[in-house]
């Protein structure tokens, strides 16, 4: 009897513990997750604006010389620690050594929104997750968290801003638990980060901020031979995915090695973009992208449209330009999946969408987190070939990344597994 009463105190204690564990991430999550994607929505509408503006008013691309060197200023002089974006956000989850610096979060926010008014080629999940990780390490502070559950904040932060500014709460949730270390994920922290990817998204929308909408009209049956055409064009996405995360460091050394001058190097950059973009005489391969990436999936783009956009957004981050290579990768995955429906026999709407995934899971190394993303996106109709195509990818696209501070814990092949585990990427 005496026993059977010990028992029944060990399971009301944990019952007790567990809910109180629930109950503590249900409210900080709740609050880190509606600042976030209020942060996100107004970083949105920014852009958004933004964007009408520059294609309203061309001429202001010639003055993005001037916006880089402010950015380039601004970071110089204010960043500190901030300056190394995300990559400081995953290395503060590993090691916990240093406080990450609110100011990232307004840094980031007029660098992005400066970038992308005056014609520069980016993104905006680094931005949405470089603030949401500066938030929640504020808040983190503020409630004065044990430093265990502030790299779960930090997580937190990471997966709410990815999830409100791309509306995908469950891809935004496993990204954050799949991005920092390669082939491991730590399980304690999925309940607050599932939870504050809701509520992140949530917020957003109660902004009244949408999303643009991606329509995969036609997907194949299942079958070998399918399979087999998906398995090749993922190969071309993976080594796409391996181009776009070596050019960003072949261009950011490139301009460290000739401009010593940290601010002049987006001055320059700057003139190179603007001379590009009145070259080509078009604005297509600058900005988000969007209008491009829908078009994508209903007609066939022209080969060198992934390319371009490819070299465009990479020197734009490489010289020292803010915002992130998410969208971009977007773009370049579903202009190059669009362009392959010219050579492969299946639908465009279907290639573009796997190439849409499959070289962001490339180039970030979280095929788990895009193939729901795609899921998310496109429907379950295709979840297996999306997963097929994401972790293809993820393994053609080599130990590289566009976040070269992720540590590899499992190699992707025996081929690497001496010399490359436990090394950051390249």
């Amino acid at each position: 009897m005496k026993e059977k009463l010990k028992n029944c105190f060990r399971w009301a204690r944990f019952e007790e513990v567990a809910f109180g564990y629930c109950l503590k991430w249900l409210v900080l999550t709740a609050v880190t997750g509606g600042v976030i994607g209020s942060a996100s929505a107004l970083l949105l509408v920014s852009l958004a604006w933004a964007t009408d503006y520059r294609e309203s008013h061309v001429w202001i691309i010639g003055l993005l010389p001037l916006a880089g060197l402010v950015i380039g200023l601004l970071y110089h002089y204010l960043a500190g620690t901030a300056a190394r974006g995300n990559n400081f956000l995953i290395e503060e989850i590993r090691s916990s050594r240093n406080i990450i610096p609110f100011k990232m979060a307004p840094l980031v926010y007029i660098g992005t929104v400066l970038t992308h008014l005056f014609g520069g080629s980016a993104g905006r999940e680094g931005t949405g997750v470089q603030m949401g990780g500066a938030i929640a390490d504020f808040l983190s502070r503020f409630f004065r968290m044990h430093p265990y559950d502030r790299k779960i904040m930090v997580q937190i932060g990471i997966g709410a801003g990815f999830a409100s500014v791309f509306g995908t709460p469950l891809a935004g949730a496993v990204f954050a638990l799949e991005v920092i270390v390669v082939g491991r994920m730590r399980y304690d922290a999925i309940l607050p980060i599932f939870l504050s990817a809701f509520f992140a998204d949530y917020a957003c929308h109660a902004w009244g901020v949408n999303h643009a909408v991606y329509t995969m009209s036609e997907v194949p049956g299942l079958d070998v031979r399918t399979l087999l055409w998906v398995l090749l064009a993922s190969l071309m996405f993976g080594l796409t995915a391996m181009l776009f995360s070596r050019s960003i460091g072949f261009w950011s050394g490139l301009a460290r090695k000739y401009v010593s001058y940290a601010p002049f190097r987006p001055l320059v950059g700057g003139i190179c973009i603007a001379l590009c973009v009145w070259l080509m005489g078009t604005t297509k391969y600058i900005g988000l992208g969007v209008p491009v990436i829908v078009s994508s999936f209903t007609e066939v783009q022209m080969w060198y449209d992934f390319l371009l956009k490819l070299l465009l957004t990479t020197f734009t981050i490489g010289v020292g330009f803010k915002g992130g290579e998410v969208t971009p990768l977007f773009f370049v995955g579903a202009t190059l999946g669009s362009a392959l429906s010219a050579l492969l026999p299946l639908p465009v709407s279907f290639l573009a969408g796997l190439g849409f995934v499959a070289v962001f899971a490339g180039a970030t190394n979280t095929p788990i987190a895009c193939t729901l993303m795609g899921i998310e996106l496109f429907g379950i109709e295709a979840g297996i070939y999306l997963g097929i195509a994401c972790v293809a990818a993820y393994l053609f696209s080599g130990h590289t990344g566009i976040y070269t501070a992720q540590v590899v814990g499992s190699p992707k092949h025996l081929s690497y597994w001496k010399a490359r585990k436990g090394t950051t990427l390249e």
